[in-house]
């Protein structure tokens, strides 16, 4: 009998210990934070507001030749300080990192050069970004279209750098920061949510040709921001578009600027 009660002890000891250890790791899978790996859009209002977090890390990794440019990135710091709360700052990391030789590459290349390579995550009050700026195109793009960049998770997206270096800096074409900007602050558009992926709209202005992005042509999120062919006319003007009014109060509302 006592050694029954000994085992059932035992048993319970163990028990409780595993839930323990379950609860607190229970952010965590195989030492990744999964929070950072949701769907794009559900961390809008955490990046938007300073409920949950008061400070964004920025971490940029480039392909070596594929950084960039520091006036791509000032400018995305100046867009999300005039747009975000976050009371205890934003800071922009950038590092290079090594290229996997393709020549194209998928969202599961992008997810996997992610997971051997980012060391930011959600911590504490600080909320974590990873960009990536690679050194092949979108295997998703074709003679129709270039992709230039892609929002696939709450905290996560990739620029095609070697195809904004064949869009930019020749005759005719923008330059390459005004080109970077764009299509950088158009697809933390989408991680903030725009548009009605994840901020809630505030009025009918979702492009329903092109979901998930606005209908007004002047607008950072209308379609052509992220498409090779398209952006060339958005940009004639030589300046990175701004987030038409329809977008700002979907911000608003949803905690930003």
């Amino acid at each position: 009998m006592m050694k029954m009660r000994i085992t059932r002890i035992l048993v319970l000891l163990v028990l409780m210990m595993s839930c323990s250890k379950d609860d607190a790791s229970s952010n965590y899978s195989n030492g990744v934070n999964v929070a950072n790996f949701q769907s794009t859009g559900s961390s809008s209002n955490d990046l938007l507001s300073a409920n949950n977090f008061t400070s964004m890390v920025i971490e940029m990794a480039y392909v070596e030749g594929y950084e960039p440019t520091e006036l791509a990135k000032n400018h995305l710091l100046a867009f999300l300080e005039d747009r975000t709360f976050k009371p205890n700052g934003i800071t922009i990391e950038t590092r290079a990192i090594p290229s996997l030789g393709l020549s194209s590459y998928s969202i599961d290349d992008i997810s996997s050069i992610e997971a051997a390579n980012r060391t930011k995550y959600n911590f504490g009050d600080q909320i974590a970004v990873w960009i990536f700026f690679a050194d092949a195109p979108s295997s998703s793009s074709s003679s129709s279209g270039v992709v230039l960049g892609t929002a696939y998770r709450n905290t996560s997206f990739v620029i095609f750098e070697e195809d904004i270096h064949n869009y930019s800096d020749s005759a005719l074409e923008p330059s390459r920061s005004v080109l970077e900007s764009t299509v950088i602050e158009h697809e933390f558009g989408h991680l903030l949510g725009l548009t009605n992926l994840g901020t809630p709209l505030q009025s009918p202005h979702e492009d329903l040709a092109h979901p998930k992005h606005c209908d007004d042509e002047n607008c950072l999120m209308y379609w052509a921001a992220e498409t090779g062919e398209g952006i060339l006319n958005m940009l004639s003007g030589g300046t990175v578009p701004e987030l038409d009014n329809a977008c700002l109060a979907d911000l608003q509302a949803n905690g930003g600027r």
